[in-house]
Order: C-alpha cells, then sequence, then structure tokens
C-alpha cells in the first residue's frame, strides 16, 4: 500500500524597494490584487512586511509551489493593469518560492 505524503506547503518570497510611495499606501492599492489571491486555488495567507531600510517583503503561503507558481503566471496576465506594479521599483525585485520541508505549530492555548 503506497502512503500518502502530507503536504506542507510552499513559501513564496518577494523583496523590493517602492517607488516614492509609503507601504501604507501602498497596502491600500493592493486591495483588489488581495481579492485576487484570496480566489486562487492553494493560496492560505499573505503577509506583507517592511524592513527598517524600506524593502518591503511580500510572503504568500500556498499548498504547493506548483500552485504559487501558476498564480504568478495568472497575476502577470490578469493583474498586469493594476496600479500596484507602478509603485514597485521593478530593478530591486527577488522571488523565490520553496516547498515547506518542516513545520513547526504554535501551541494550542
Amino acid at each position: 500500500m503506497k502512503r500518502k505524503t502530507r503536504t506542507l506547503g510552499a513559501i513564496e518570497v518577494t523583496t523590493f524597494k517602492l517607488r516614492g510611495v509609503t507601504a501604507s499606501s501602498f497596502i491600500a492599492a493592493n486591495a483588489e490584487l488581495d481579492i485576487w489571491l484570496k480566489r486562487q486555488p492553494g493560496f492560505r495567507s499573505r503577509h506583507l512586511a517592511e524592513q527598517e531600510d524600506g524593502t518591503v517583503l511580500d510572503m504568500l503561503l500556498w499548498d504547493s509551489a506548483a500552485q504559487g507558481e501558476r498564480s504568478m503566471e495568472r497575476l502577470l496576465v490578469e493583474m498586469h493593469d493594476s496600479p500596484v506594479h507602478a509603485m514597485i521599483d521593478q530593478r530591486t525585485v527577488s522571488w523565490r518560492i520553496a516547498s515547506v520541508r518542516h513545520v513547526i505549530p504554535a501551541d494550542d492555548p
């Protein structure tokens, strides 16, 4: 009998600098994109953070790396006219996605 492997998911991390806008403005401009993400197969969550040097960390959790990759491809087509893209200094973008190999869940309260 073949054992079913539990999928731990995938983590997508994109880092970039903003072009003359605040992180708050960028987050507000992402409202439409956030709605779009929630409709993508395998989407779990999105976390936006800003480092002291102004670099934005955009982390998404997916059921699988393949689902995250397919969503990124669709995003570039379906959301190509989003004002969010113009807010990002494209020269600073770094995008990575990787399958999760180990998870330590938070203790239940």
